[in-house]
C-alpha cells in the first residue's frame, strides 16, 4: 500500500494498490481517445468465499457511469481494461464483492466430486436462484425459477439437479452483487484522456534559418511529410537579442552576420509573441502551420520561458529577474557552460503580485499561439522553474483547450523528470540516447512501460538532439543512424530525429563534449537533401511500418524474448485487440554481423506451441515459415539491422 493507506473504507473486502495512478494521487493518470485502459487492483477478503468486481469509469462532471469487468490472474490480483472515447478529465472507481453464486458454485461442485451430500448446498442454491429471480427481468425470471425447482427435485443424481443451475446462462443471470449495500468501493481516481498524439508520433526538427526561413520551412515541409513524420517541431521562432550574442561554436566574438542562439530570446523587434524578422512574418507562420495541416501534420513549437538582455520584459518588468549584489542581472548557467546571452526568469518573486502577474504573462504566450493554430508545445528546460508553475499552467491551459500538448525537454534527474510528467506534461525526452547495451534497453524500457511511472509519463525516443551527439553515432556510419533510429522507432510509439540524421551529420564537437561541432544552434546549415546516401528512404519505410501497426501504437504492450548473444535483442508488441503482432530482432552492434537462436514466448505472440507461424520481414519484404519457440537469425548491419516481422499466426493448408 502506498504510504500505508488503503484504496478502499476498511471493511471485510480489502482493495489496494489500484492502478493507473500518479505517485502521490493528486494528479491523474493519463491515457489517450481509443486506449484500453488497463486497470488493476489486489482485492481480497477474509476466509474462502470467492469474490467478483469491476471497474466504474465516466467523464468527470456526468451522471452515468460504464463499467467493465475485473478478472483475476492470482495472487489477488485483478485486471480489466475500459476505453475512454472523449478528451479531458476522468475518474474511475473498482468495486468488490462476494459472490455469493461463484462460491456456492465452487463449494457444491467440489463436494459432489468429493462423494460428499450436498442436501444443504443445493437447498442453498435455490434460495440463491430464486432471491434473484425476483429481481430480473420478468423474461428471465423462469430461467432461475426453474434451475431452482431443478435443485429440489425428488429424482435425479445430484449432478442432474444440479445441472440447470450451472448453465452459462444462469450465471449471467446471477453475475452482479446481490444488493449494493454488498460492495466494496474504492477511492475515486483521476485520470486526464488526451488525444492520440500525446501517444503517438513522429517528430522531426528543423532550424527554419537553414531552410530559407518559414516560407523556405513551408517548401521543406513536403518532404518531411513524405517521410512519413506527423509533428514538425521548430526551436524558438522569435526575434533574437544581440547583446552577448554567441557566434559560431558558442564562441563570444561573433561575426556581424552570425545569427545567433534561437534560445536568447527578445530584441527591439519583440518578445515571445514576435516573429525574428529574418525568418519572415506572422503571416509566413500561419501559412506554415495551414500547409502542415493539409500534409496531415502539425507543427510544436518551442516555449522556452528565458529572456536576452534585449527582451522587452528586461526593462518593463525587472521584478521578474534575479539582481545579484551589484545590481546586475545573473545570466543562465549549467556549469561549466555558460549562456551570457540569457536571463533566466526568476518564477518567485518575492511579491505575490509580481508572481500572478508573471504567471498570467506566460500563460498569455501560450494563448498567443494557441489561436494562430499551434496545440503542441515543446517546454525547454522544465525542470528549472517550479512544479506549481506547470501544475497550475498545464491545467489551466488544458481546461479551455484540452487538445494542447506539452513535451518535457528534461534531461534531469529520474525523479525531476518523473514529477514533471505527474503534474502534467503529455510527453518526456528520456535516457534512451544513453542506452545502448541490451541489458540497459530492457531494463529501461521496462521501468518505463510496466512500472508505476508507466500510469503517467510518457517517453518520446530521441536518437539525437541539436546539443547531443552520443553513443554510436559518434563517428558511425550509416549502419548505427539506421539502428539508433529503428530502436527509438519501435520501442516506443513516440520519438523524433533533429534535422541533418538522414545525412549521417556525426561530428562532435571534441571527445569529451555530447555537442555538434560546428552547432547549428550558432550558425546557418546548408544541406544537399538529394543526396542519394541519405537514409530518407530508410526512415521513410520505418515510418510507414509504424503506421501500419497499431501494435507499434502503444507504449506498455513490450515483451523481451530471450537471445542467445547478447548483440542481439528481441522483442514484440501487441495491439489492444490482439489482432497485430510485431516482433523485431536487432543487431545492436553496427559494425559486426550477429546471429543468434532465439527463445520466443509463443504465448505472448499468439502462436500455439507445436504449429508453424509465417513471420513478414516489414523491411526487406522477406516472408519466412517458423516453427517452434527457437528460430536461428543472423543480421548485417550493412544490410538491415533488424528484422521487423509481421506475425501472421499458424499457417493454414
Amino acid at each position: 500500500m502506498r504510504g500505508g493507506q488503503t484504496d478502499a473504507v476498511l471493511g471485510r473486502i480489502v482493495i489496494d494498490e489500484v492502478r493507473p495512478r500518479t505517485l502521490t494521487g493528486a494528479f491523474p493518470a493519463k491515457a489517450v481517445v481509443g486506449e484500453h485502459v488497463r486497470v488493476s487492483a489486489d482485492i481480497f477478503r477474509d476466509g474462502h468465499d470467492l469474490l467478483a468486481a469491476r471497474v466504474c469509469w465516466r467523464p468527470a462532471g456526468t451522471k452515468p457511469w460504464s463499467e467493465e469487468p475485473l478478472a483475476t490472474t492470482g495472487e489477488d490480483r485483478w485486471e480489466g481494461t475500459f476505453e475512454p472515447s472523449t478528451l479531458g478529465h476522468h475518474e474511475f472507481v473498482v468495486e468488490a464483492w462476494t459472490d455469493t453464486y461463484a462460491t456456492w458454485h465452487h463449494k457444491i461442485a467440489t463436494k459432489v466430486g468429493a462423494g460428499q451430500s450436498v442436501e444443504l448446498e443445493r437447498e442453498e442454491g435455490a434460495r440463491l436462484l430464486e432471491s434473484r429471480a425476483r429481481k430480473v427481468a420478468k423474461e428471465d425470471r423462469g430461467i432461475l425459477t426453474a434451475a431452482a425447482k431443478s435443485l429440489r427435485a425428488d429424482t435425479g443424481t445430484d449432478w442432474d439437479r444440479m445441472r440447470p443451475a450451472l448453465e452459462a446462462e444462469v450465471a449471467a443471470l446471477m453475475a452482479g452483487p446481490a444488493k449494493p449495500a454488498a460492495v466494496t468501493r474504492s477511492k475515486p481516481q483521476k485520470l486526464w484522456v488526451d488525444r492520440e498524439r500525446a501517444l503517438v508520433g513522429a517528430w522531426y526538427e528543423l532550424f527554419p534559418r537553414s531552410e530559407g526561413g518559414l516560407a523556405g520551412t513551408r517548401t521543406r515541409l513536403t518532404a518531411i511529410a513524405g517521410m512519413g513524420f506527423d509533428v514538425l517541431y521548430l526551436p524558438p521562432v522569435h526575434p533574437i537579442g544581440r547583446t552577448y550574442r554567441k557566434g559560431r561554436n558558442n564562441t563570444l566574438d561573433p561575426a556581424p552576420d552570425d545569427p545567433g542562439s534561437p534560445w536568447a530570446i527578445g530584441s527591439a523587434d519583440g518578445g515571445h509573441t514576435a516573429i525574428e524578422p529574418s525568418l519572415g512574418t506572422l503571416t509566413d507562420f500561419e501559412a506554415l502551420v495551414q500547409r502542415a495541416h493539409e500534409l496531415g501534420m502539425e507543427i510544436a513549437l518551442d516555449y522556452a520561458l528565458q529572456c536576452s538582455p534585449d527582451h522587452p520584459w528586461v526593462t518593463e518588468h525587472p521584478e521578474w529577474f534575479h539582481h545579484r549584489p551589484d545590481g546586475s542581472i545573473a545570466y543562465a548557467e549549467n556549469p561549466p557552460k555558460k549562456y551570457q546571452d540569457i536571463y533566466p526568469i526568476d518564477f518567485w518573486p518575492a511579491a505575490e503580485a509580481d508572481r500572478v502577474a508573471l504567471w498570467d504573462a506566460c500563460r498569455d504566450i501560450l494563448e498567443f499561439w494557441i489561436a494562430r493554430g499551434i496545440r503542441i508545445f515543446r517546454v525547454d528546460n522544465p525542470h528549472t522553474k517550479p512544479m506549481a508553475f506547470w501544475a497550475w499552467l498545464i491545467a489551466d491551459t488544458q481546461e479551455v483547450h484540452p487538445d494542447v500538448l506539452f513535451l518535457a525537454e528534461a534531461f534531469t534527474r529520474p525523479k525531476v523528470m518523473a514529477k514533471l510528467a505527474e503534474v502534467g506534461f503529455s510527453q518526456s525526452y528520456t535516457y534512451f540516447t544513453w542506452r545502448n547495451e541490451r541489458w540497459e534497453l530492457e531494463e529501461y524500457l521496462t521501468e518505463l512501460s510496466v512500472g508505476p511511472t508507466a500510469d503517467y509519463m510518457r517517453p518520446n525516443f530521441w536518437p539525437n538532439t541539436p546539443d547531443i551527439l552520443s553513443g554510436p553515432l559518434r563517428g558511425g556510419g550509416p549502419a548505427a543512424f539506421r539502428l539508433r533510429l529503428l530502436l527509438a522507432a519501435t520501442l516506443v510509439p513516440s520519438y523524433g530525429i533533429y534535422s541533418g540524421y538522414e545525412l549521417g551529420e556525426n561530428e562532435p564537437a571534441s571527445e569529451s563534449n555530447e555537442e555538434y561541432l560546428y552547432s547549428e544552434k550558432y550558425e546557418v546549415k546548408k544541406r544537399e537533401w538529394d543526396d542519394p546516401r541519405s537514409l530518407a528512404p530508410f526512415i521513410t519505410t520505418v515510418n510507414d511500418i509504424r503506421r501500419r501497426h497499431p501494435a507499434l501504437h502503444r507504449l506498455r504492450n513490450i515483451s523481451f524474448h530471450r537471445s542467445e548473444n547478447d548483440n542481439i535483442m528481441a522483442f514484440s508488441k501487441r495491439s489492444d485487440d490482439g489482432s497485430d503482432v510485431v516482433l523485431c530482432v536487432v543487431n545492436l552492434d553496427p559494425g559486426s554481423t550477429q546471429e543468434s537462436t532465439l527463445h520466443l514466448d509463443l504465448e505472448v505472440l499468439g502462436v500455439a506451441a507445436g504449429e508453424p507461424f509465417e513471420v513478414h520481414d516489414e523491411l526487406t519484404g522477406d516472408a519466412f515459415t517458423w516453427q517452434g519457440a527457437h528460430p536461428y537469425v543472423r543480421l548485417d548491419p550493412w544490410v538491415a539491422p533488424a528484422h521487423v516481422l509481421g506475425v501472421r499466426g499458424r499457417v493454414t493448408a
